[in-house]
């Protein structure tokens, strides 16, 4: 959960429906052998609200159905996609200059033009269309084109992170242009340049994918593909076990199962993707700052990482993972029982009956909220409360729906996770700005310190690395001493697939993955195992 929800299908019966119609893994299908051999079916928890990007899908790459001016490689690295180069930088970082890929067509065959990429970038920033990532762009005076093969931006100031956010999709204008974007059929019939379209999407049970037949990077060896919407762990782990899937997303005490498979591999993705409980500052409890630092000294993350995650993941002492360049190792503390309690009593919170402390006749009590279904944010949330408990503060747990959660992310704690990769900016501006306090997920916990907003706008805005590097450690800091957010682990993403398949990578993963992330994020350049 990030700027953009990711929804799971919930009903027994879409579990069924979504996999059993689609062609088991090396059978054949009702198709034949042929057809089979080509096709990989994957299965997901979730999927997505939307297929536009001008709503916010893939705008951190990865979608099979678009591109953006540029792509990221196994390592993260920016590469030219629809541009023909990285851009040309000028004015002291205010233009970046794109040329245009020769020859690129949509889908329904029509040319790319600059104005399909003007069109796209002044969708997204028109306040009218709801992209809750609409921020992620704020350097954005101006885009324009110069004839059909150039575009140029004009920012209002340096953003060095700029050239990492022209991954955005780019969608046809004269497909989209004539619709409302926030309702408009583009959000289920989308159009793009990517290697794939969409064949078709039963909601909360599949979505299909088939070649692009006019594809400007070649054809791939993976004809079709399938992602199958199983919301259960258990589900998915036995339908991949019965050849039903190709492969899939598992959790850690699933993937294990696979380990000894030889006929399936088990691909570990390191990622910048953290759970972590809100705690908002309207809350009668959790906007006390003594209650939120000693919730963050009473909580045992390495025990979180063991026993929930069997040990693939790590410590989260803040948002940045040991991962990211700016990651301030000065921040990582152990567990410190004695110092939560000696918080508590400091700020006047004495332990009152049934081992709950109570200050000025309100006891520390509070709700944690957590997506029902989601058995690692329920254990995370679980043992977050017994931590809690033992230095006198009552979190109740109870699992929900989304649409129970959202009206009372402004009150009340939610058991969250978060993460962007390219840049510190991509994940921490959204997480913790007070400008974008309640504003759809971002900043859901309504933090507001000046001095991290300040480090926040320094790091956005300077090109120097040192500036930048000492903004994003001030921020680590800050949040150790004022957490709006107790940050509890890390998490590694598991994916197991049948091994009939050749050029599988992972990268260094955001929150959202399954759909987009996985090994199946190149799966245009698999060839089939000889």
């Amino acid at each position: 959960m990030t700027t953009r929800r990711i929804r799971s299908a919930a009903a027994a019966a879409a579990f069924a429906a979504g996999v059993t119609a689609c062609s088991a893994p090396g059978n054949g299908g009702t198709d034949g052998d042929a057809e089979a051999a080509e096709s990989v079916v994957i299965g997901v928890a979730s999927e997505p609200d939307t297929l536009s990007p001008l709503l916010g899908y893939g705008k951190d790459g990865n979608s099979k159905i678009f591109d953006g001016l540029l792509a990221r490689d196994t390592d993260l690295e920016l590469k030219p996609a629809l541009a023909t180069a990285l851009p040309k930088i000028a004015d002291g970082g205010r233009t970046y200059t794109y040329t245009l890929r020769d020859g690129v067509k949509f889908s329904d065959g029509e040319p790319l033009t600059a104005q399909d990429v003007v069109y796209t970038y002044r969708t997204v920033l028109d306040a009218k269309t709801n992209n809750t990532a609409r921020s992620e762009l704020d350097a954005v005076e101006e885009v324009r084109a110069k004839g059909d093969d150039t575009v140029v931006f004009e920012l209002k100031y340096p953003y060095a992170a700029f050239a990492a956010r022209t991954v955005l999709p780019i969608v046809p204008e004269h497909v989209a242009g004539g619709q409302d974007p926030n309702t408009g059929d583009f959000n289920t019939k989308p159009v793009g340049t990517g290697p794939y379209v969409l064949a078709g999407w039963s909601k909360g049970e599949k979505l299909t994918f088939k070649a692009n037949p006019h594809y400007w990077g070649g054809k791939p060896a993976v004809k079709s593909f399938t992602m199958a919407i199983i919301a259960d762990d258990n589900v998915r782990a036995t339908r991949l076990r019965s050849g039903d899937l190709d492969g899939a997303v598992l959790p850690p005490n699933l993937a294990a199962t696979f380990k000894k498979d030889d006929g399936r591999r088990t691909y570990e993705a390191k990622s910048y993707d953290f759970r972590a409980v809100t705690l908002p500052t309207a809350g009668k409890v959790t906007g006390d700052r003594a209650i939120r630092r000693a919730l963050d000294a009473a909580v045992d993350r390495q025990a979180m990482v063991d026993k929930i995650l069997d040990g693939a993941g790590r410590p989260a002492y803040g948002p940045l993972p040991v991962d990211d360049p700016a990651y301030a190792r000065s921040v990582e503390r152990p567990r410190d029982l004695a110092e939560a309690r000696r918080i508590l009593d400091e700020a006047g919170w004495k332990p009152g009956a049934g081992g709950v402390r109570a200050k000025d006749g309100q006891r520390a009590s509070f709700t944690l909220y957590y997506p029902s279904g989601d058995k690692v944010r329920q254990d995370h949330a679980l043992a977050y409360a017994s931590d809690a408990k033992k230095a006198g503060i009552e979190v109740k747990v109870e699992g929900a729906t989304w649409e129970v959660i959202e009206p009372r992310m402004g009150r009340d704690a939610v058991l969250a996770g978060f993460g962007s990769v390219g840049d510190p900016d991509f994940g921490l501006y959204t997480l913790l700005h007070s400008s974008l306090a309640g504003d759809g997920f971002n900043n859901m916990a309504h933090y507001d310190d000046p001095v991290v907003d300040e480090a926040l706008d320094a790091g956005r805005r300077s090109q120097d690395p040192k500036v930048r590097g000492a903004a994003y450690e001030k921020i680590q800091k800050a949040l150790v001493d004022n957490p709006g957010y107790t940050f509890l682990t890390h998490i590694d993403h598991l994916y197991v697939l049948a091994d009939r398949w050749d050029g599988l990578t992972t990268q260094l993963e955001p929150h959202e993955h399954g759909f987009a992330s996985g090994p199946w994020w190149n799966i245009e350049d698999w060839q089939p195992k000889k």
